[in-house]
């Protein structure tokens, strides 16, 4: 799905004030998410996320009743647009200051303490999407390189599934990175709650351990969160396995936008080729 093409469900849908052409995009990628008004809108890539959209809104009704800082809905349920599920949430006021690591883990604190909500939560499927991006990176990827990510994520999978966590299990972002964090004038808000699961902790703090390892985040940034968070996942035995399927699950999220851009698939290569190799020191980067 590309901008085009989600402006287009944008003006179908109708949830905007003003057109859609004029709407903000604010950022394109499983979702396009734009804004105008007080009102942000985010439009699904395709019909197979419409579930997750509508656990989403549950999830955004359960933080806003446990007081948590979270984005909050605009509309209880989702709408379907031509195949596109489309959701509707109330804009976030000016941020006044990027968030950091140490934002994230005050909000993760608050939700690790959280007690299981009588909705159901998923586990974390944290290499489930991976078909589906291999399938939409589609011949604009190696076959041999597609092939090697499934057999990775078979691997991974056994094994996350037998490993002891340290932490107790429960409610988790799920996709736990400054990124997910706005930071306006009443302090940090959680965004981005479509990952929201119950689970091991340690998949939220696996997270910013690979962002140190590989994206290149500065040493006192992470201590800045483990001393917040109050732990260091990397003291756990069973770190490099999340960390590892985490890998192979943000490889093929990186595949699905390589038939269209180029900068896309030099990164993959570049991500893949390091797996390979077995090769932790090769910097990626955001995409």
């Amino acid at each position: 799905m590309d901008e085009a093409r989600a402006r287009d469900v944008l003006a179908v849908a109708g949830v905007l004030p003003g057109a859609a052409r004029e709407a903000r995009l604010l950022a394109l990628g499983e979702n396009a998410v734009f804004a105008a008004g007080d009102l942000v809108v985010k439009v699904g890539r395709d019909a197979e996320l419409l579930d997750r959209a509508r656990r989403e809104l549950d999830i955004a009704l359960w933080l806003a009743e446990a007081g948590v800082p979270a984005v909050r809905a605009a509309e209880p349920e989702p709408l379907l647009i031509d195949g596109h599920p489309v959701t509707v949430w109330h804009r976030l006021p000016e941020a006044v200051r990027p968030a950091e690591p140490r934002d994230l883990a005050e909000l993760l604190r608050l939700v690790h303490a959280l007690p299981a909500p009588a909705l159901d939560l998923p586990p974390r499927d944290l290499l489930g999407g991976v078909e589906r991006w291999l399938r939409l990176a589609g011949d604009a990827i190696d076959p041999a390189d597609a092939a090697y990510l499934r057999e990775r994520r078979d691997g991974f999978a056994a094994e996350a599934a037998a490993l002891t966590p340290h932490l107790p299990p429960g409610p988790i972002h799920g996709d736990a990175l400054p990124r997910n964090v706005h930071v306006g004038p009443d302090g940090p808000v959680l965004v981005d709650l479509e990952t929201v699961s119950a689970d091991l902790r340690e998949h939220d703090l696996v997270v910013m351990a690979l962002s140190h390892d590989r994206y290149g985040l500065p040493d006192e940034a992470y201590e800045s969160f483990t001393e917040t968070y109050g732990w260091d996942v990397r003291a756990w035995e069973g770190c490099g396995v999340l960390r590892g399927a985490r890998e192979t699950a943000s490889c093929a999220w990186v595949a699905q936008h390589a038939p269209s851009n180029p900068k896309a698939l030099a990164e993959f290569r570049r991500r893949v080729a390091s797996l390979r190799e077995g090769d932790e020191t090769v910097r990626w980067y955001p995409f």
